[in-house]
């Protein structure tokens, strides 16, 4: 799939300005991005529920405007925010989607699906006595009933238990590896994203910020956090801490510093000029969420 100068206005507000971007065969791509940075509008023209105001999406090397029928029957979408009819059944849900998506044996796709989602005791149910969970394993059921070459997956662990967001993931990476799945996969939790995608764009307001392996996207944040425990003269450690201007906060235990990574040589050897010695330490560097946190605060500022 590739997107050029995708841009969608509402009036004066714009909220996607001139995003580009592509995804390569059996690749997934984490679209990241605070609530409000325009996420949502990108997937929904991506799926052609929204029009853009301009820009062009290309999947398979075709115009999405011109060949819509033939490239919806290979992607698909799930997301814990729209919802299916709510009196049918899941079984009669599945078979509807099967039909239309005109799926060879497609019993026993629905049956593989439902098994391998946890959701076979649900078969007889409406959507409507779902929880929240369940019906997020519907949503993906259906979404992977066609066996889309592209899938869009909008927080698609987000209401689910551990364990079972575990399964969830490990299924999509075996769709990845089996069928060279290629996929667009927005989510909040950090961790997860780390976990599951080869590369990341993160977006804010509208415009792409930033794109990259998890990695490197995280060396883009300089600072780490340095934990050292010191029993003797620590309060002579916290002086030296003090009068470097270091962002120190302290425990019953330990003393916390948010320094660059290039200067915690340079401050243990202050330290050990003083005598004053640690009995333990640890450094944390920056990781995606660091990164997310920070566009974050920058927003809200």
């Amino acid at each position: 799939m590739e997107v050029k100068n995708l841009t969608k206005k509402f009036g004066e507000f714009t909220a996607v300005n001139d995003v580009s971007f592509s995804i390569q065969e059996g690749e997934v791509l984490g679209f990241l991005g605070p609530n409000g940075a325009g996420k949502t509008t990108t997937i929904q023209m991506l799926i052609g529920v929204m029009q853009p105001t301009q820009g062009n999406i290309v999947y398979f090397g075709k115009a999405f405007n011109k060949h819509r029928v033939e490239i919806l029957k290979q992607i698909n979408y799930s997301s814990g925010y729209i919802s299916l009819p709510y009196l049918l059944t899941i079984g009669e849900i599945l078979d509807v989607f099967a039909r239309l998506y005109e799926i060879p044996d497609k019993k026993k796709r629905m049956q593989k699906l439902l098994a391998v989602f946890e959701i076979e005791d649900l078969r007889k149910k409406q959507f409507y006595t779902l929880s929240a969970g369940q019906k997020s394993r519907v949503l993906l059921a259906k979404a992977f009933l066609n066996y889309p070459k592209i899938i869009l997956l909008d927080e698609p662990t987000a209401s689910l238990d551990p364990d079972i967001a575990k399964r969830i993931r490990e299924f999509l990476k075996k769709e990845k590896e089996e069928f060279n799945v290629s996929m667009l996969f927005t989510s909040h939790n950090m961790a997860e994203v780390e976990e599951m995608c080869d590369r990341v764009i993160f977006i804010d307001k509208g415009k792409i910020v930033t794109e990259g392996t998890p990695a490197d996207i995280a060396k883009e944040i300089d600072e780490c956090k340095l934990s050292l425990l010191i029993t003797q003269k620590r309060d002579a450690a916290i002086k030296i801490l003090e009068r470097h201007g270091f962002s120190t906060t302290k425990d019953k235990f330990f003393l916390h510093i948010i320094l660059s990574e290039k200067k915690i040589p340079s401050l243990l050897s202050e330290l050990a000029k003083e005598n004053i010695t640690y009995d333990e330490i640890s450094i944390e560097k920056p990781d995606l969420e660091d990164f997310f946190l920070k566009i974050y605060e920058r927003k809200t500022v």
